[in-house]
């Protein structure tokens, strides 16, 4: 900033010349002290130059109105919106949202720096400020094939950008403590840097050992002692609350006024359907205030804490010298977001979006779509003794059991029992043309008939597939390959219902009420199956997860994540 570009901004918080723009008598949310007080707020360009009593060049009156600073969610992987950055803007500024920190692991495992770099790219200069961690662990695991390896080398590059913050969730917690040297090498590049971390239930010497190496935060506590117990060793707790895990409820009585400041409200994954019916950041405050957290305190935890904790010192408060990103609520009981200014510029009010949509982008370059040599009978599985090993769902958890069924065979096929579970379950490599395909037998879906197919699992993004018939589930796989990547149903050899998603087969290049459109049409096509799970394809996605007890399946075969090695089918 130049020096008369500040002595006009001082002259502006002196009162001598007017301001650009005034929010008149609003009720002002201090974050630093917890406390409301009446004020208009003076906006010069995009910063905040004054509170107090103000002229304007234009005047917003916000009388019996709140002001708080724009909300910010400290991690979120934007692919689980199915939408890209620059159409995932529109929707998060009505809803209060100014600024993510988001980690583009899903895109990192199907495209490498390529798909990082179109991250980059597609939300430059976006009204929503979006800044990135740079992906730690690609891939997640040697027993699957992704779509990129990036090793310390091709992550040093990446501290440079000023977009990229540090080093995103370090999940391979087992390397850390074996000092593998690989996971070492990207702690060390990464030193200065802010470091996230992963590492469920990790407690004692061993949780020690992975905050020396540097790692300073936790998104997946589910244990209200497991929390108290890294805040404590000084980790900043992100409590998180997603469709597949729901942590706030258990948590929240973590934060009292004494910790209150080391701890942040996240998404990690926000699907479409969720953040059409119940918002973004917005629901996870007003859920938090309903169970009983200071509305002023919670409001805190997604602005002051987020924007301290990553080193941005310019956002987070409505204070003298902190950019312009400002929510104005109706209430602090519901937390309805009336209007939303970015960097002082009105972007959002009452829902809607005022700003210039983006065009779609161009996405061919980036589908990932290396299918070579696959048929239907691909999909069959040779019958290998009695008794198989089958990944039983959990209800409403991603974990998954590992339990013992007895199967048929006929003319050396397994045979499934035409009414009842299990049904196979493949995953097709689609980044190196290698030919893969992993088979399995999955209970918990209940399908009676078609077969359901992916490109978005989790987290190499492999085609995963389930069905009873070899024939519908090579026409499942096929469909996904034609469409680029995306979500299938078939049913009696037809395809009933797909939702293309041509970015890196994780990411529509439409906006979300046409993706929800879509969405709407797959869901209403599951029923066709028997399937009465109401969307099958979280539980989907993460079959193919070899990190997450207990059984899973990868285009290598059969995970036994307890013992991490690929097991035999038939034991």
């Amino acid at each position: 900033m130049t020096p008369s570009e500040l002595k006009k901004l001082i002259s502006v918080a002196r009162g001598e010349i007017p301001a650009d723009l005034v929010l008149k008598g609003g009720q002002v949310i201090n974050v630093f002290s917890c406390e409301i007080q009446e004020a208009d707020v003076a906006i010069s360009g995009d910063q905040i130059v004054g509170l107090g009593s103000y002229q304007g060049r234009e005047t917003i009156d916000c009388r019996q109105r709140f002001i708080c600073p724009g909300f910010i969610d400290g991690h979120l992987h934007i692919e689980s919106t199915l939408l890209t950055p620059a159409n995932l803007s529109p929707v998060l500024l009505p809803l209060g949202t100014t600024t993510l920190v988001a980690d583009p692991h899903e895109i990192a495992n199907v495209q490498g720096l390529t798909g990082i770099k179109f991250m980059l790219d597609n939300s430059a200069g976006l009204p929503l400020e979006i800044y990135f961690m740079a992906p730690s662990c690609v891939p997640a695991t040697p027993l699957e094939t992704s779509g990129a390896v990036l090793t310390a080398k091709e992550l040093r590059p990446l501290r440079h950008h000023p977009r990229i913050l540090g080093l995103a969730e370090m999940m391979n917690f087992p390397g850390v403590l074996s000092k593998d040297d690989q996971v070492l090498k990207k702690l060390s590049a990464f030193q200065h840097k802010i470091i996230d971390g992963h590492a469920p239930l990790l407690s004692g010497k061993d949780l020690c050992a992975y905050l020396t190496a540097g790692i300073r935060s936790d998104h997946e506590c589910t244990r209200l002692s497991e929390a108290r117990e890294k805040l404590a060793l000084g980790m900043v707790v992100m409590i998180r609350e997603d469709t597949q895990e729901e942590n706030l409820k258990d948590l929240l009585p973590l934060v009292t006024p004494e910790n209150a400041r080391r701890c942040l409200l996240v998404t990690d994954d926000r699907p479409p359907e969720q953040l059409a019916k119940e918002g973004h950041l917005n629901a996870v405050l007003k859920q938090a205030v309903n169970l009983g957290l200071d509305p002023i305190r919670a409001i805190q935890l997604v602005t002051l804490n987020t924007a301290e904790y990553f080193g941005l010192g310019h956002l987070g408060a409505v204070a003298p010298g902190y950019q312009a990103d400002i929510a104005v609520l109706n209430s602090l009981s519901d937390l309805t977001v009336d209007s939303v200014f970015k960097k002082g510029k009105l972007v959002a009010e009452q829902g809607r979006f005022l700003g210039k949509r983006s065009r779609p982008v161009g996405s061919k370059s980036l589908s990932g779509m290396n299918i070579k040599n696959l048929q239907a009978g691909r999909f069959r599985i040779p019958m290998g003794g009695a008794w198989a090993r089958v990944i039983q769902l959990v209800p409403d958890q991603i974990l998954t059991r590992a339990v013992r069924h007895k199967v048929q065979g006929k003319d050396g096929w397994v045979s499934l029992s035409p009414k009842e579970d299990p049904v196979i379950l493949a995953c097709v490599e689609r980044h190196k043309g290698t030919g893969r395909v992993g088979l399995g037998l999955v209970s918990g879906f209940g399908l009676l008939q078609g077969a359901i197919a992916s490109s978005v699992a989790h987290d190499s993004h492999n085609i995963v597939v389930i069905g009873r018939e070899p024939e519908e589930m090579f026409l499942a796989v096929k469909a996904v390959k034609e469409m680029q990547g995306g979500l299938v149903i078939v049913v009696k050899g037809k395809v009933k219902a797909g939702l293309p998603l041509p970015v890196a087969g994780l990411m529509s290049d439409q906006s979300l009420d046409k993706v929800i459109q879509r969405q709407k049409a797959l869901l209403q096509a599951v029923p066709l199956t028997g399937c009465p799970l109401k969307n099958p394809f979280p539980s989907l996605s993460f079959l193919a997860l070899p990190v997450i007890p207990e059984l899973r399946i990868t285009d290598h075969g059969l995970v036994d994540v307890n013992r991490f090695e690929i097991v035999p089918l038939f034991d």
